[in-house]
């Protein structure tokens, strides 16, 4: 194998993430800078064409160094013309040319996908997918996303939408979703959903509950304030919560496995950070609702890289211009 370099961009709202890393998956370098997304986020592609342009001549680097360079990014991509599109977070109202300003500025073949593709990518390279042909990711922070992978490839669907794992419904005719359909995933297992469950349970709940007592209260609640009260003060509203937030991921990891029996599902994102709590809790669901062989062929695992699955899944994806 070659020495060659691969970099690797992981495109967010508020933070763009670089690293270099060797074709083995190595991380050699990383960077970041605040994502400027004024003016129609127009200032966004050539602020990365710099920062790498720069960074190879700031490292003594050559192009002929790089087998090229992956971005991950929100929005919709079209795979085939390099473009995003509904990417509102970064101010982009418009389709972008993002491959095609990418390969000009830089002189470096480029390849783009959705963001929590490429995390999904990274988990499976590097993390806890062990290379396997395979894996579920889903994703748990202010919304669920996901990435499924299949025959070693990614799925994406008639139309890019593949693995929107988010909005698979659990709770028919529940929580209205910023999709416009009631009972998305995402309104119960991301972070605002563990709130809104929080917040739900405490109207109705009269016993004694530090939780309760907080929202009562009108102090902020998060996710995690929610999982510490049930993990380490054994708040009795806290666990009952945590216990619904583990059925929907349970019972949504089930209907995946059962639809494509992977060998894991990898679960990451901040909510993730409960840890083994959480894990336990979802297993007991997934064991309930997966079909016998599923049960005994698939596990659920925690994500293991975090904030470097991004950068470490992009810089995959310029793998095939080797």
């Amino acid at each position: 194998m070659s020495s060659k370099k691969l970099i690797g961009v992981d495109l967010g709202g508020t933070t763009i993430k670089f690293a270099i890393l060797t074709e083995n998956g190595e991380v050699q370098q990383k960077w970041a800078f605040r994502t400027n997304i004024l003016d129609d986020g127009q200032h966004i592609v050539p602020s990365i064409v710099e920062s790498i342009n720069h960074h190879i001549d700031l490292y003594k680097m050559s192009r002929d160094q790089f087998v090229g360079i992956g971005i991950g990014t929100p929005g919709t991509v079209n795979l085939h013309k390099g473009t995003v599109t509904g990417a509102f977070n970064l101010n982009w109202k418009t389709s972008q040319p993002i491959i095609e300003q990418l390969e000009t500025g830089t002189g470096l073949k480029a390849a783009v996908d959705n963001d929590a593709n490429v995390a999904a990518l990274g988990e499976r390279w590097k993390g806890a997918g062990n290379n396997g042909n395979e894996v579920v990711f889903v994703t748990l922070g202010t919304g669920v996303g996901g990435g499924v992978i299949s025959n070693g490839q990614l799925v994406h669907g008639i139309n890019g939408a593949g693995g929107e794992i988010g909005h698979m419904i659990v709770q028919p005719g529940g929580y209205l979703c910023t999709c416009g359909n009631h009972g998305c995933l995402e309104q119960y297992a991301a972070a605002t959903g563990v709130v809104h469950l929080a917040t739900d349970a405490a109207e109705q709940y009269a016993g004694d509950s530090k939780l309760k007592a907080m929202i009562d209260d009108g102090q902020e609640i998060t996710s995690k304030i929610v999982f510490d009260l049930a993990e380490k003060e054994d708040d009795f509203l806290a666990n009952e919560v945590v216990d619904k937030v583990a059925h929907y991921l349970g019972l949504a990891c089930a209907n995946i496995s059962n639809i494509l029996n992977p060998e894991f599902v990898v679960i990451g994102g901040g909510v993730s950070a409960a840890g083994k709590f959480l894990l336990d809790r979802v297993n007991t669901s997934f064991q309930e609702y997966a079909f016998a062989t599923v049960r005994d062929s698939t596990s659920l695992k925690l994500a293991e890289l975090g904030n470097d699955a991004g950068v470490i899944g992009a810089a995959s994806l310029a793998q095939r211009f080797e």
